[in-house]
């Protein structure tokens, strides 16, 4: 390897490695201090470059491809606010497991606390948001550091992707010259005149990752199989919940498990279960209306004997609180020992890999459930439909958009949906289906910033077409990140639910206070047709449920990016859900 400066040669050192480790794409934002590295990526045959003007923007992106994709796509940007730029994405990547691996230029040392232009203090700048840091070294052209940087860069990706995949830090320091230009032989600063050439593996790498990690599968042993499967066994009532999991439990063990046990499944539309071949397949439902009859006024629902458990807490508010109140036990699998329960009931915990823990467990006889106990959720998800296709029959609402992009969404299609209402829509309007759906959501830390930039980092990791549902309060967020779709050479489908404000605190108690209006709905009367002149997309409002149909399907078919903006009042909205669920309520209400 020769280069002209040892800035270039650390900095082209690292991107090989990032690049044997399997890195194949990265998002790069423009500064002065980061050149090394931003010249070291672009200049990689084998790296796909996304230029991101908007640090936060980016660092949604490389959210987004890492949530399709399961590997990171690294991050570089130069030193000062533009690293702190990324840590709302931080917080999201470490609150629901997504990789991400973020270089952030920094200067000398020398120069922290010394009123130096650009110069903040950037160590552990994410605090424990990070599942491993570093804080590198000057470069300099020694064959020990240069092992050193590419064992790093080697423990980096593993770190990002490990049993607790998460985001990690590498603080990367450089002084001039930044630029590729070169240094003299005999500068201190200088790449030794006997480097280039040499055969050395800390110069040439070797074949593959400098260092391959290998981190084992969590299977659980047989003395805690044989223990869950007797409670398993002794249930006239077991469900099989699925929370949010982007990489989680398969369809295929999924199956396993529910043919063994006969249990329901209650899929959230972020498990990954919720959609595809196998809700046609199983002979026990695949349940998704539960969030409209778990919660239902004159209800009631005999607790399950037993509970197990996959994925984070579950979207629903109202499954939540079904398994809170349940005297029952519940086993919560997690391989990363982390513990996804909010409510605090669970009784135990099973720290083992999703598809061995079902796999095993499905190992044996476990049938022993009622007939009842399915028949009754599969007679509540036909109750749930038929009012939800009744609602639809008499109005539209912004529900009423969320089962429509289910039902009609292509097959195959990467779907991402925002947060606040578009989700919970989602939740209970989006009926399973015998398609390849792959439903995203930042349901993390829950915010509605970074959406669209999100949603557009992961339609660029697959040819799959790419739908977006989103409020207008998350339009209005991140609108920036739009400038995506022309620099990054993405298109998609936006869904654009506007009801003027935050919708969701309609569902509050505040919502009957004075200040409900400008400190918490806050209308903001905004006209979202001209971001088709600033993005160069195709803007369009559909005025009914026909023509927002007509509408989707044809962007769907389309090349190109096109908005469809569908206009409701959201107090309206609520009614519908409410109307809906009292319809419910009362058709399950002699039920027992």
């Amino acid at each position: 390897m020769t280069a002209p400066n040892v800035n270039t040669l650390w900095a082209e050192t690292l991107v090989s490695e990032l690049a044997a480790g399997g890195v194949d794409a990265v998002c790069l934002s423009p500064g002065s201090r980061s050149t090394p590295l931003t010249v070291a990526f672009a200049e990689h045959p084998d790296i796909e470059v996304f230029s991101h003007l908007d640090e936060r923007s980016a660092a949604f992106f490389a959210l987004g491809r890492a949530r399709r994709t399961g590997e990171p796509t690294p991050l570089v940007c130069t030193s000062g606010t533009a690293a702190a730029n990324y840590h709302p994405a931080v917080i999201e990547a470490n609150q629901s497991g997504v990789p991400l691996l973020l270089l952030t230029a920094d200067r000398p040392p020398e120069l922290i606390d010394s009123g130096a232009n650009q110069t903040v203090d950037q160590e552990k700048l994410y605090g424990d948001a990070v599942r491993w840091y570093r804080d590198m070294p000057e470069p300099e052209a020694e064959p020990r550091k240069m092992r050193m940087l590419r064992t790093t860069a080697a423990r980096a990706l593993a770190k990002s992707t490990g049993r607790n995949p998460g985001p990690v830090h590498l603080n990367c320091r450089f002084r001039k010259p930044l630029e590729p230009t070169p240094t003299p032989d005999d500068d201190p600063a200088g790449v030794p005149a006997d480097w280039a050439g040499g055969d050395d593996a800390a110069e040439a790498g070797r074949d593959g990752p400098f260092v391959s990690t290998s981190e084992g599968v969590a299977t659980p042993d047989e003395r805690t199989v044989r223990r869950v499967q007797d409670a398993l066994r002794a249930a006239e009532r077991g469900l099989i919940v699925a929370g949010p999991a982007d990489q989680g439990l398969s369809a295929e063990s999924l199956e396993q498990l529910a043919s063994a046990t006969g249990f329901p499944v209650l899929a959230d539309p972020l498990s990954g279960l919720r959609f595809g071949p196998h809700v046609d397949r199983l002979d026990v439902p695949v349940c998704s209306g539960y969030d409209g009859y778990l919660g239902s006024d004159g209800v009631e629902w005999s607790d399950p004997d037993v509970v197990v458990r996959f994925g984070a807490s579950p979207t629903s508010k109202p499954l939540r609180h079904y398994l809170r109140d349940a005297d029952c036990r519940q086993f919560v699998v997690d391989p990363s020992g982390g513990w996804p329960e909010a409510e605090f009931t669970a009784t135990d915990l099973l720290v083992a890999d999703e598809d061995a823990t079902a796999d095993a467990l499905a190992s044996g006889s476990l049938g022993s459930v009622a007939a009842s106990w399915r028949e009754r959720f599969a007679r509540a998800e036909r109750i749930h439909w038929d009012a939800v296709d009744d609602a639809a029959a008499e109005t539209y609402w912004e529900g009423g958009v969320l089962a429509d992009v289910a039902a009609l969404a292509p097959d195959p299609a990467t779907l991402f949906v925002s947060n606040s209402m578009p989700i919970r829509d989602m939740d209970r309007f989006g009926r399973p289906r015998d398609a390849d759906l792959t439903v995203l959501g930042n349901r993390g830390a829950s915010g509605i910033d970074g959406i669209t930039s999100t949603a557009l980092g992961a339609g660029s990791a697959t040819a799959d077409p790419l739908v977006l549902v989103t409020g207008d309060l998350a339009y209005y967020h991140d609108m920036n990140g739009l400038l995506a779709l022309g620099r990054c050479a993405v298109d998609a489908t936006v869904v654009l639910v506007n009801n003027d404000g935050g919708g969701i605190f309609h569902m509050l108690p505040i919502d009957d206070h004075p200040t409900f209006e400008d400190q918490f709905r806050t209308p903001h009367g905004l006209d979202f047709e001209p971001t088709e002149a600033l993005y160069s997309l195709e803007f369009e409002r559909a005025a009914d449920r026909r023509q927002f149909r007509e509408r989707f399907g044809a962007s769907v078919e389309s090349d190109g990016t096109q908005v469809i903006e569908v206009q409701f009042d959201a107090g309206d909205s609520h009614a519908v859900r409410d109307r809906v669920a009292r319809q419910v309520g009362d058709a399950l209400g002699g039920d027992r």
